[in-house]
This record gives C-alpha cells, structure tokens and sequence, in this order.
C-alpha cells in the first residue's frame, strides 16, 4: 500500500518521527498529551501489545459487519424508486411520502458520530450486535405498518440505531488488520459503500415490481439476523470501557441531535418549501444555529464531550473529510438526479431506470481490482486526483442530455463515473484515517462518515434549489421564442393540430397544450444539464486542494504512548 513504507514494522513504528513536518508537528504533540480524566485514560493503547495475527475468525466476524454495513447505507436509496408505491399502500400525501427517506437520513446522520463515543463505551462486538439486530427489528416494523406516521417513526429508528454500522465498519479496518492488509480491506469496503447507493434504486425496483413495496423491508430480515449473530459470535477487536460512562456528555448529545436533524431538514425541506419563506424551515433554521453554537461550545469546553474534534487537527484528516464531503456530493447527487431524469422525461418505470443505472454498479465492481493494485503501487494523492478528475468528466459527459436519451447515450458516462468511484475512495480513506492514532480512529471515522452524508444532504438540497431555479427560467427563455407571429411556431401548431383532427373537439387547443408540454420537457433537459455541469464543477474544484495533502506515511511516533 502506497500509504505504508516497506519497513513499516511494530518497532519501526514506534521509533520512527513523524513522516510529515510543519503543520503535521503540531497535531502530534497535541496528540502525544495524555488524554485527560474521564476519557480514554482507562483504556489501554492497543499498539502498545503490538499487533496480534488476523485469524479466519476476524476475518469471517469483519465481514459480516461490512454486510451489515451495506444494508444500512443500501436503505438510505433503496426506497427512492418506489416511493409512488409507497404513498399509494399508505394513503399518504406527496408531502408526506418524501418523509420516508428524510427521517431516515436525519436519523442516522445524528448516530454517525455518536457512534465513536458508544463504541468505546460498549465495545464494537456490542454495539454492532445491537445495532444489527435493532436495524432487523424496525425494518419488519417498517414493512407491516399501515399509516405514515408510523412508517416515519419506524423509519427513523431504523435510521438511528442502523446509523451506527457504517463508522464502525470504517475504524475496525484500521485497528484490526496491518498496514500490508489494508488496501485490500479498503477495496472491499469502498466497493460496497459506493455500491450500495447505486444499486439501491435498482433493487428496491425490482423488488416492488416483483413482489411489493414491503419486500423493501422484509429483505433485510434474514441477512439481518445472521449479521446479528455472526458478529455476536465472531468479532473481538477491543474492550469495553465503562469508566467512560461517568460524566457522559447528554447536554451535549441534545445539541448536537437538535443541530444535525435541524440542518438534515432545512437543507432537506427548505428547495421544496421555498426556504425561509415556509415557517418550518426558518424556525428549524434558528434552532439549527443555535443549537451549533451551544453544541461546539460544549465540545470544546466539557471534560468528556461527546464528540472529540482534535482529529481535525491532522491536515490530512481534515482536508480527506472535506474530499469525503464532495465525494457525497457526487455519490448520491448523481444516483438521485439520473433516476429523476429517467423518470420525469422519458417516463420509465422504477425497474427500466434500475437497469440502466446498473450500468454504474457494474464498472464500480470491475474495477475495485484495479483500484486495488493501483492502491499498493501509486501515490495515494495521484489517485484520488485521477479518481476526481475522472468522476468530474463522467458527470460532464453526462450534462449533454436530450429528450431521447437512453441506455446507450449514458452508458459512457456511467462507465467513467463508475470506474473513478473506488479510485475515489479507496485513497480518501487511507488519507483520512490513515495517519491517526489508534485511540482517535474511532471517534474519527464518525466524524469522516458524517461528513460524507452531510455532502449528500446539502448536494441534494442544492440540486433541489438549482432545479426550480433554472427550471423557471428556461422556462421564461424558451416560452419568449414560442411567439405566434413566428413562421415556425404556426407550422408546428398547425401540423399538431392536423393530427388531432377528428380525435378530439378542439384540435387547436389539444396542439397547444401538446406545444407547452414539449416546452416544458426541454426546459427540464436543460435543467438537469445545469445541475450535472455544476456537479462536475465542484469535483474540478476540488482539485485545487491537492496540493495541501500530505503524502501518507507511517503513523505519528506520539500516536503509539
């Protein structure tokens, strides 16, 4: 791995100085300080034994807890594509209806970083067996219920306690295996969280084509339960430590749940609501900057908080939870806006959109190997520079849309697209988490997740906003050029209204409203490719970041005492 240098060995580790100099010293005497009363003191360093061999136990019980993470971040979009279903079995509203996907990310966005603080606290076997079989138990609650509000409550619990599978997942891979391990490991990690969002529409579709909208649900149930039990069984990474229950920070869990579900819903709310003109959306807002406030003020000043933020002091932490940040952007903008598309102007059904969006899925999965050996033999920074550059171009190659696009004019983007994903995040995490001592990974890999989910919330809040913004005004362009005194306009309508005739009574009004639809239908066209242009922008962007990376050495001498 490019990330570990060959003699990376225990001792080496412990003797050698800080890979990186400059604004790398810093954090390291910062980290190098004895954590103070209340938090981790009790609990011994795990570098300080040395590293143990990964046995065929580890191996089975870790993947068993990646399973468990790909159905949490798979029903995140795995109800996208059946929504319509869904309303219609529940007798709900179109307001209503879109609150089954919004309690859950708002839900689980606030357990992600709690999740850290729980881990140390319970261990990771327990927590994760609780956290399993709690997201089986609700996902049978969600597919028997018969009202909304209680599909919403169910949602959001499942939401919650599933939350708590996806960072876990994330800092066990760095604890338990050794550096020559870790870029298969992170091969098979960035396969399924890129994947799971991909195939989420096209499962959930087949699944209520085939079957019903509860088999969204009632999927979860058998691979829930061997989840639960495997983990229970096989996984023994760490040790609980309960003298972090004295003091627990609940002040500070209250604030940090009222900043994040306020914000998960303003920037979920606020496009359709027309922002702070709705007074949910300015009320939840007030709440959301206040709660912030009252929320890193606590942080940075109790004994114990509930989040711990000195890994931002790592740079290559911090700006690999902003690459994390853009890289949610991409990841669910792009499987929300392509179904939309699909949807709205060709009219496809949720299982003809599925087999197109396989399409991305299928190249994600061809190249994880590549992705793999590239991993081990190339700069992690020329890496994840490749894999934005490409993902940039394969969403340009997706702004040129028309209205008869289909599987084959977007079968190359999606090729690009899927193929820069595991180059993507395969680098960002080794970046991120890769150079952070073992005490912090936990309560770090919390916060990188997050940061991930919040990209994809506030990406698609701005997509949202940017399609009624841009919608209205291709709208106002193209209806100024549809003026009657033109030649071409009168053609148009005069041969539209020869083709209704003697179907309907009134010829010219039917070829009129056949005219306004069609505007409509290209205003859209030009709308999404608006919003893929500023997607591919933003990964551009992010390019410029690069040069602040550090290259990924061994771990800081002081992350060892």
């Amino acid at each position: 791995m490019t990330a570990i240098t060959n003699d990376d060995t225990p001792s080496a580790r412990s003797a050698a100085p800080p890979a990186d100099a400059g604004g790398a010293a810093t954090a390291s005497r910062l980290q190098a300080l004895p954590p103070p009363a209340g938090r981790d003191a009790a609990a011994p360093s795990p570098s300080s034994a040395g590293p143990r061999p990964v046995t065929t136990r580890d191996w089975l019980g870790f993947l068993a807890m990646v399973v468990g993470m790909f159905m949490a971040i798979l029903d995140i979009q795995i109800v996208s594509s059946s929504l319509s279903e869904i309303q219609a079995g529940l007798a709900a509203s179109a307001d209503e209806i879109s609150w089954v996907q919004t309690s859950y990310l708002i839900a689980e966005v606030v357990m992600i970083p709690l999740s850290g603080m729980l881990a140390r606290i319970l261990s990771t076997r327990v927590l994760f067996t609780i956290a399993a079989a709690g997201f089986t138990l609700t996902s049978v609650a969600c597919a028997f219920t018969s009202s909304i509000e209680s599909m919403i409550v169910w949602r959001a619990l499942q939401g919650f306690i599933g939350g708590a599978m996806i960072p876990t997942v994330f800092a066990t891979s760095f604890s338990l295996f050794p550096p020559e391990k870790r870029a298969g490991v992170s091969v098979m990690i960035g396969l399924v969280a890129t994947m799971a969002p991909t195939l989420g529409p096209t499962l959930g579709g087949w699944l209520t084509q085939s079957f019903s909208w509860h088999w969204l649900f009632l999927a979860n149930v058998l691979p829930g339960i061997a989840v639960t039990s495997l983990v229970w069984t096989l996984v023994d990474v760490d040790k609980p430590n309960p003298a972090l229950r004295k003091g627990f920070d609940f002040v500070g869990l209250g604030l940090m749940a009222a900043f994040l579900g306020s914000l998960e819903f303003v920037v979920e709310e606020g496009p359709r609501q027309d922002w702070f003109q709705d007074e949910y959306v300015a009320i939840f807002a007030v709440v959301a900057a206040v709660s912030a406030v009252g929320f890193f003020w606590r942080v940075l000043t109790y004994h114990n908080p509930i989040v711990e933020l000195r890994a931002f002091l790592d740079r290559n932490f911090a700006i690999g939870s902003l690459y994390s940040f853009i890289i949610g952007i991409g990841l669910y903008g792009a499987v929300y806006l392509q179904p939309l598309f699909l949807a709205r102007v060709r009219g496809l059904n949720s299982l003809q959109i599925g087999t197109i969006m396989f399409v991305t899925g299928a190249f994600q999965f061809l190249s994880a190997p590549i992705a793999g050996a590239l991993s081990k033999k190339m700069d992690l920074r020329a890496m994840l520079a490749l894999g934005l550059l490409l993902f940039g171009t394969g969403v340009w190659l997706n702004a040129h849309l028309t209205n008869q696009s289909g599987f084959w004019e977007l079968f190359l983007p999606q090729a690009v697209r899927g193929l820069s994903l595991m180059l993507c995040f395969i680098p960002v995490n080794s970046i991120a988490l890769g150079t952070l001592p073992p005490e912090q990974l936990k309560n770090a890999s919390g916060l990188y997740n997050l940061m991930r989910n919040l990209g994809g919330a506030i990406g698609l809040a701005a997509i949202n906003t940017v399609l009624l913004e841009r919608a209205a005004l291709h709208m106002n362009r193209l209806g100024d050029n549809l003026n009657l005194a033109r030649p071409l306009v009168q053609e148009t309508l005069d041969g539209l209204a020869a083709k209704f005739d003697g179907l309907v009574a009134d010829p010219q009004a039917a070829a009129m409203k056949t005219l306004a639809r069609m505007v409509e239908r290209e205003a859209m066209v030009l709308t999404f490719n608006d919003c893929l242009l500023l997607m591919a922008g933003v990964f551009f962007g992010g390019l410029l970041l690069m040069p602040l990376v550090r290259r990924p050495g061994g771990k800081p001498a002081a992350a060892d005492h």
